[in-house]
């Protein structure tokens, strides 16, 4: 007996089955023929014409140009419609908020930041939250009601079972218990709200250096020390949201810190955070310590250590090595993960000296020898993050042709 429209194995199931294989491809590879399509799906050329107007009058596709100029007749080119959905990402610090807003393909049509400075912004956090948001979908020439799902990105966690932000006491105005339910009712569209690091891990696992990987670790160094857990392919949170903050990690070395919630800090993040990198810097007699910000500081100081062939610059990077793995240790010891990457400014501004540096010294600290590589994602990696885990669900939705 034939089943039920919707049911798996229907012709209404194997279309959509078809439908978002294709748009799949096409977001993956750019502006394909149908001959094209046909034979990476697997499908017959009537069968791929049928899905392509199919698509194309859902408004999914567009044609666009025509393989003109290569060898053989010229042939229709498809791509996926940019207008058929938009997702919207903040990252948000203490300092400030940047917004961005994404069409279906993954490109950024429009950015906005907004400097939140100082705990007496005067601003109420929704505000902020909407005003960032308004601006980046001002400059992408849209409306709020547009966009069909928004990410925010925050330091800490929010604990699933309080809706209260922990893990980040220096984010002022962020913990209310009711937040989470006023960001609700300010918003017009569905939102999801993600741990910075972890949204950084998303990225890499998306678009760089952790693409194909299902257990990775990635360590985070820039203004907070962090780390994101990807377990069979997914990211691993915990059951308060704060799997990763290894920053209040005990760690030979320094003091052990006792109520570390209240100090915001702990063993690792005295040890190897940004803000110890100036200060070994001035124990080994380098004098020259760039102005500013203590992690735009640190970034410049491994920079240059990775760069100087002196006696203080290469300690300085040896040392800085040894304290990245000492904490590293603790980590893939537990985990035994299949690769480690290096993200954060205080980390990718050391490149390949620093990398093989703690490769070496994680293989003196740890039984486990997972190999280690620097980030590929750098311009806002937290921001592109939040896009991206907007986009998912914005594609599954909009690309379920099956309803």
């Amino acid at each position: 007996m034939a089943g039920t429209a919707g049911t798996p194995g229907t012709p209404r199931v194997l279309r959509a089955m078809n439908d978002r294989a294709a748009l799949d491809l096409l977001l993956e590879h750019g502006p394909l023929s149908r001959t094209r399509i046909g034979k990476l799906t697997g499908l017959s050329k009537p069968t791929a014409s049928q899905l392509l107007a199919r698509l194309e009058a859902a408004g999914l596709v567009l044609a666009t140009g025509t393989t003109a100029g290569r060898p053989g007749p010229s042939a229709q080119l498809y791509e996926v419609n940019p207008a058929a959905g938009h997702a919207a990402g903040l990252d948000v610090t203490p300092q400030r908020i940047r917004a961005a807003v994404a069409d279906i393909t993954g490109r950024t049509i429009g950015r906005h930041e907004l400097p939140t400075p100082g705990r007496r912004t005067g601003t109420p956090v929704v505000q902020q939250v909407t005003d960032a948001l308004e601006g980046a979908v001002k400059a992408a020439g849209l409306a709020r009601d547009d966009i069909r799902r928004l990410v925010i990105g925050t330091p800490g966690a929010f604990d699933p079972t309080t809706g209260r932000l922990r893990y980040a006491s220096h984010l002022p105005g962020w913990h209310s218990p009711t937040l989470l339910d006023e960001l609700a009712a300010a918003l017009p569209m569905p939102f999801e709200y993600e741990n910075d690091v972890n949204l950084v891990a998303l990225a890499e696992q998306r678009l760089g250096a952790a693409r194909g990987h299902a257990d990775f670790v990635l360590l985070w160094n820039q203004e907070g020390l962090g780390a994101a857990l990807v377990l069979g392919g997914r990211l691993h949170r915990g059951w308060t949201g704060g799997a990763g903050e290894v920053g209040f990690l005990p760690v030979p070395g320094t003091p052990l810190v006792r109520q570390v919630t209240k100090a915001n800090s702990g063993g690792y993040q005295e040890l190897a955070g940004s803000q110890a990198v100036p200060r070994l810097a001035r124990e080994l007699g380098i004098a020259d310590i760039p102005p500013g910000p203590y992690a735009e500081t640190a970034a410049e100081l491994v920079a240059r250590a990775a760069r100087a062939g002196d006696d203080a610059h290469r300690h300085l990077l040896q040392t800085y090595a040894t304290r990245l793995a000492t904490g590293l240790a603790s980590l893939v010891s537990v985990l035994d993960p299949e690769l480690v990457v290096l993200s954060g400014a205080s980390l990718t501004s050391g490149g390949e000296p620093l990398r093989a540096l703690v490769q070496a010294e994680l293989e003196e600290l740890a039984a486990s020898r997972p190999r280690l590589v620097v980030g590929d994602v750098r311009e806002d990696p937290v921001l592109r993050g939040a896009l991206e885990s907007a986009l998912a669900t914005t594609r599954d939705e909009v690309f379920d042709t099956s309803r």
